[in-house]
């Protein structure tokens, strides 16, 4: 497995700042954030002001792939917020993902809403059906990423969208984390459900609690070491499965400062599963 970090967890800071801190912490790569705004002044935010993000153009891409190549760093793919159905987006983020060096690009599911889950069901078919096809035209893998408040929060329904797509340009992204919130099968089942759609995995944890003022426990992230989903077990189960592609953290907790969480996710990791180490060789830009 190969170690990597989704830039959405560090939002303080910039794609500058970032990749040095990456490089020095043991990752092998990042998942930039790819989205129309970047972060500026007032106090960072993962998904409304964060600094770590990179605009989609060609020029913001080419100079992050450099900076990137230069501390020996793989761009693992492109994470833009695309609506489900905007397949023009999706082309232009493929076009960039190859500009990046990049593998693959980061997409959704439709959102529960009131048209009903059998119709969006069929809509998000009719989506990755066309996404497919984009891929392998561009030769980039669109994945999935299973997501509370979608209609794939779980390995099951990730399947019933992308299951006889071909698995070579359509992979689902087991969000280990995301399931704590929405979607928990067991592990086991999980992973031997998504079976050679298994493409990716991102890494957070997460809890519930009580308000103060009592009534329904609400979830909230939490350190990767300190929360419902056990970690390691995890990255247990995800080698004995024999899976050798990327473990993208993406912590969304606040305990810990951006550069500090990054150190000791790294190290966490690594003394619970064996990572392929980073390969340092400078690569050209793309």
């Amino acid at each position: 497995m190969r170690l990597g970090v989704c830039s959405v967890s560090l939002p303080d800071l910039t794609p500058d700042q970032a990749i040095p801190l990456v490089a020095e912490a043991g990752y092998a790569g990042i998942e930039w954030r790819t989205f129309a705004e970047v972060g500026g002044a007032g106090p960072a935010h993962f998904l409304t002001n964060n600094r770590c993000t990179v605009l989609p153009t060609a020029g913001a891409v080419r100079a992050v792939s450099a900076r990137c190549g230069q501390a020996g760093l793989q761009i693992i793919g492109l994470s833009p917020y695309l609506e489900p159905g905007d397949l023009a987006g999706v082309e232009e983020m493929m076009r960039l993902a190859v500009l990046a060096g990049a593998d693959n690009v980061r997409l959704r599911a439709p959102r529960m809403g009131d048209k009903g889950f059998h119709r969006l069901l069929s809509e998000g078919v009719e989506y990755f059906t066309a996404v497919a096809e984009l891929g392998r035209r561009h030769g980039i893998k669109a994945l999935l990423e299973m997501h509370q408040r979608t209609i794939c929060p779980s390995a099951s329904l990730a399947m019933r969208v992308v299951e006889g797509l071909p698995a070579e340009h359509v992979g689902v992204i087991y969000d280990a984390g995301n399931v704590v919130i929405e979607g928990y099968e067991d592990p086991r089942i999980a992973l031997q459900i998504l079976g050679p759609y298994l493409a990716h995995v991102h890494l957070k944890n997460a809890a519930f609690t009580r308000p103060s003022g009592g009534g329904v426990w609400q979830p909230e992230w939490t350190p990767m070491d300190d929360g419902v989903l056990d970690v390691p077990g995890i990255l247990s189960l995800l080698t004995d499965a024999g899976y050798d592609g990327w473990v993208s953290v993406e912590d969304l907790s606040t305990d810990r400062p951006s550069a500090a969480a990054l150190r000791f996710n790294a190290s966490f990791l690594r003394r619970h599963a064996d990572f392929t180490d980073p390969d340092r060789t400078p690569r050209a830009m793309a």
